[in-house]
């Protein structure tokens, strides 16, 4: 046999088994990395999709949790490992949008991540304690124009999503109110209840539904253009008078950049089918999560939303001075 022989049946050989080992994929576990605390929204939702991919992928997706500096310890983690589709990462607005001003750090998150699928929409709202007069949106921004300084909002501290709804509120009403940093959202919700502070914005509905609808706390609208199905007496933004005040809390699948489309694709579809499973609606939906319509599951709807997220909220971090810390 000669060399050119020889080279012809390497050459054959190599591309049969890469033929093969993409076709295999994935041919061992996979690990979803989730940037927060076990138990939380994320975890929660990153663990029931995993749970139905591993049907559609044949192999085990395990949920582990990197936490610490605002999710970028996991998102370096994966930066870090081989782009071939077994180290995934949950994402979600503090990840992919508020730890870039907040934190610097040496990944470029528009650039080395690819984007898997959306997996979970939770509704916010703008909540407000008993002690304002007034009952609806438009009521809370007079009664707000009318005390300029003396009303109290809590936020979850400074650069979270919460503190930049505020900011955002302000800019698009024209009111001015003092921002109270929390080391968390519920001691703000607490005090809230207790008539410490008066507002609050950008809150999780879920976890303050029972406060909203036991008369605890006022809630002036969703910050969505649809209604809430568990609270469908609370109207939209659009609906209560200021159109296009949209704050979303979301959670998402991404990749390590350069990891074949052909893997991307498969892990979509085992997303796609895992949302189309009733009984996995069922359980976000007890979460007080929604899952987002088909077309806003492909990749590309992904990175679309993405990049909407990061012109909406860079440009308000950059004029409140907001600068990332070491990692």
């Amino acid at each position: 046999m000669n060399r050119l022989t020889v080279a012809a049946v390497l050459l054959a050989t190599f591309a049969s088994t890469s033929s093969v080992a993409q076709e295999a994929y994935p041919s061992r576990p996979i690990t979803m990395v989730v940037p927060f605390p076990a138990g939380g929204p994320s975890d929660v939702v990153a663990r029931i999709v995993a749970e139905r991919m591993r049907s559609s992928l044949g192999q085990p997706v395990v949920v582990e949790n990197v936490t610490g500096a605002g999710g970028t310890i996991a998102l370096r983690r994966v930066f870090q490992s081989a782009p071939d589709g077994y180290t995934l990462v949950i994402g979600n607005w503090a990840t992919h949008v508020g730890a870039t001003a907040t934190f610097r750090v040496a990944y470029d998150i528009t650039k080395d991540f690819d984007p898997i699928a959306m997996l979970a929409i939770a509704p916010l709202w703008l909540v407000g304690a008993n002690s304002i007069p007034a009952e609806d949106l438009k009521g809370l921004i007079a009664w707000l124009k009318a005390n300029p300084g003396n009303v109290a909002a809590g936020t979850a501290g400074t650069g979270s999503l919460a503190h930049l709804s505020c900011i955002y509120f302000q800019n698009r009403t024209g009111t001015q109110f003092k921002l109270v940093p929390y080391r968390g959202g519920g001691q703000a919700v607490q005090d809230l209840v207790a008539g410490v502070i008066h507002l609050q914005c950008g809150v999780d509905a879920s976890s303050t539904r029972s406060l909203v609808q036991g008369g605890k706390i006022k809630a002036f609208a969703v910050m969505r253009g649809t209604r809430w199905s568990l609270a469908p007496e609370v109207p939209t933004v659009d609906e209560a008078g200021l159109p296009g005040f949209y704050v979303g809390s979301w959670n998402s699948l991404w990749v390590r950049h350069s990891t074949p489309k052909a893997v991307i694709d498969r892990l979509n579809a085992a997303v796609v089918e895992s949302l189309a499973d009733p009984a996995v609606g069922g359980k976000l939906v007890e979460l007080g999560q929604d899952v987002p319509p088909r077309s806003q599951q492909t990749p590309e709807a992904l990175s679309a939303y993405h990049k909407a997220e990061m012109d909406k909220w860079l440009p308000i971090m950059k004029a409140e001075n907001i600068k990332p810390r070491p990692q």
